[in-house]
């Protein structure tokens, strides 16, 4: 049995050494309405393609995990209604069940290890919850990082996360984080934040390297690499802060808990910038894709 099925694209591109780039599922079904979603994942793709390499967006579909998608089932998932958020713990259990589901950072990351894509474009991680040490709420996203060997890009970790935590867990799982360009780790919607990125790299190649090394040496685990949203995109971290912490404030009132505080926090913090948090959302994730490509170009050079 066949645990992944590649997309016409992605299966060429294999044959032929092109670079290709894992993309997740979660933020066309979970993260904005259609036909903005589709909108959305066409524009990130084609920044991909622009950069000579190819879009995988993963996402398990009727029981099938996908490498890669067409545009009609691109289009069909933008649109499906009752899709699953799925992670490393119940992404089997869908599959079995000949569900449809999206994939988060974790899942995306097993999906292209299965695949053979080494690395992956996201907006931003998931981490340690604000009140983590009585919740105990943190994202799989971070053991994942320490397992499976795909370089993720990102905008750093959630800005509405407790991102000094986030980091700890990181150091604690192996997970070698770099800033790409910058001695600050970005703060999602902000490009710089008070704190110090453990590593720095500038230049895409430099990563690619580092992640061939960590092949080499047998270490498990992948790489985190922060890129900072282009400061003209940016809210800058003084203007978010005040809006994070109402945001936070209105779910522990409301007693939302689990899985429904982040995309409260979301929405919140969408309502309260008037939209601007979607906008910067979308620029950083079409920054981390062009990232990625070059670093993917980099490692099949």
């Amino acid at each position: 049995m066949s645990l992944i099925t590649l997309s016409p694209e992605v299966a060429e591109a294999k044959k032929n050494g092109t670079p290709i780039v894992a993309l997740e599922s979660t933020i066309i079904t979970h993260g904005m309405p259609y036909p903005q979603n589709l909108e959305v994942a066409r524009q990130v793709e084609n920044d991909i393609r622009e950069k000579g390499a190819v879009p995988a967006t993963m996402a398990v579909i009727n029981g099938t995990l996908h490498a890669g998608l067409t545009d009609a089932q691109l289009e069909a998932l933008a649109q499906a209604k009752g899709v699953a958020k799925v992670s490393r713990a119940d992404m089997a259990v869908i599959m079995a069940q000949g569900r449809t589901g999206a994939t988060t950072v974790a899942a995306t990351m097993i999906a292209a290890h299965l695949a053979g894509i080494s690395i992956f474009a996201t907006g931003g991680i998931g981490g340690v919850h604000k009140g983590a040490e009585e919740s105990f709420d943190i994202s799989a996203d971070l053991t994942e990082l320490g397992h499976t060997p795909v370089t993720v890009v990102a905008a750093g970790a959630k800005a509405i996360l407790d991102v000094p935590k986030t980091l700890e867990v990181l150091e604690t799982n192996g997970v070698p984080v770099i800033a790409y360009g910058q001695d600050s780790f970005p703060a999602f919607w902000s490009a710089q934040s008070d704190l110090t990125a453990p590593l720095r790299m500038d230049d895409a190649a430099a990563i690619a390297a580092a992640h061939k090394m960590r092949g080499a040496m047998g270490l498990p685990g992948g790489q985190l690499v922060a890129n900072p949203i282009p400061a003209s995109e940016e809210i800058p971290a003084e203007d978010l802060a005040p809006v994070i912490a109402q945001a936070t404030r209105e779910a522990e009132e409301q007693g939302v808990t689990g899985k429904g505080v982040t995309p409260f926090l979301l929405q919140r913090i969408f309502e309260l910038t008037e939209g601007r948090s979607l906008v910067a959302n979308i620029a950083l994730v079409r920054n981390n894709a062009r990232l990625a490509a070059d670093i993917a170009a980099a490692l099949v050079a």
